[in-house]
């Protein structure tokens, strides 16, 4: 049986490669629809390397007979249009971070919390954890299975993808325009400061506390998803990469975990790929990442400072696993618990 499928901000990054993944994983549709604002209303884009489909207007469609959303336009606009697609009888996963928080909505990654999906029913809506989220809740479970987790301090180094096509353009842009001398104030628009050859303490909006939101979503997802007791501190970073995000975790656990009892657990735990050599060049970088699916683990070592504590360095593709790919496992896990259901 094919499906009907939306996607919803078709013409952004995840849109985009949500299409092509749509194609590449041979996702079972009869039918796929892409969805954008009325300025995008005509262009075109590729379904993987097979159809292209020309963009209709989000805010004017009927999604009366679409069996699955796939939503990744802003926050605002997914608070508007998925609740709307859910109450014409679609699933919704939604990647924005508007829905992650209520109580209603299950907010998954497959390899953690597959069984919170069955929850969907509340409200017809899925939500995808923020990105830098979703590669460390990856890593973290199988070392929380076995030595339970109590404490994460996470630093990240977040590619300027994360904040859409104009981040990115403003990476090349100034980049470019400081070997021609162009002053960079030309082209800063995206972040408080300039972001080739530099980077920025500071992702999201600043909270009372001195976090900033990003920094707060990491904490209050890996509850949500893991574990409501893990206690996490983040400090998020931007830095002048275009794909891919890197994480360095440290954990504090309830037991010691040697450090091949660790590289044992990520190595058998879906979605993972160790690459931990104690040489130059023995680790993945986001360089190597971008266009992969797994959660690359690298630098796996013992923290003597403090009991039971172990430090390891994460790296993904933050459209792809971090985004796109999650959507799309989220809607294969929900279609197969349908079929089990049904069988």
């Amino acid at each position: 049986m094919g499906y009907k499928v939306a996607v919803v901000g078709a013409t952004g990054n995840v849109g985009r490669e949500l299409l092509n993944m749509i194609d590449e994983r041979d996702f079972p549709v009869d039918d796929v629809v892409a969805l954008a604002s009325k300025r995008s209303v005509g262009q075109e884009v590729s379904l993987g390397e097979g159809a292209v489909l020309k963009i209709q207007d989000l805010a004017t469609f009927d999604f009366k007979g679409i069996d699955i959303v796939l939503s990744s336009p802003g926050a605002s606009v997914s608070a508007e249009h998925s609740p709307r697609a859910a109450k014409a009888g679609a699933i919704v996963i939604d990647n924005t971070s508007h829905f992650r928080m209520d109580p209603d909505v299950p907010l998954v990654v497959p390899e953690v919390n597959p069984e919170a999906i069955a929850q969907h029913s509340k409200k017809g809506i899925i939500a995808n954890p923020n990105c830098s989220t979703i590669q460390m809740v990856v890593a973290l479970k199988p070392l929380h299975d076995l030595a339970t987790i109590n404490r994460v301090v996470v630093s990240t180094y977040q590619s300027v993808s994360g904040g859409g096509k104009d981040a990115m353009d403003e990476l090349f842009n100034q980049t470019k325009g400081i070997y021609v001398n162009t002053p960079v104030q030309e082209n800063m628009e995206n972040f408080p400061k300039q972001i080739a050859f530099n980077v920025i303490p500071h992702i999201d909006s600043f909270m009372d506390d001195g976090s900033t939101k990003e920094e707060w979503k990491m904490m209050v997802e890996t509850k949500k998803i893991l574990d409501p007791n893990i206690k996490v501190h983040a400090t998020c970073v931007r830095v002048p990469v275009f794909i891919g995000h890197a994480e360095a975790i440290n954990i504090e656990c309830d037991y010691e975990i040697d450090e091949g009892t660790a590289r044992n657990a990520l190595r058998e735990a879906p979605g993972i790929t160790v690459v931990d050599h104690r040489e130059a060049g023995g680790y993945v970088t986001p360089a190597e990442c971008a266009g992969e699916d797994p959660v690359f683990i690298s630098r796996i070592r013992s923290d003597p400072t403090v009991e039971n504590g172990l430090s390891f360095w994460c790296v993904a593709d933050n459209l792809r696993k971090g985004a796109a790919l999650n959507t799309i496992q989220i809607a294969e896990e929900l279609i197969g618990q349908k079929s089990e259901q049904a069988a």
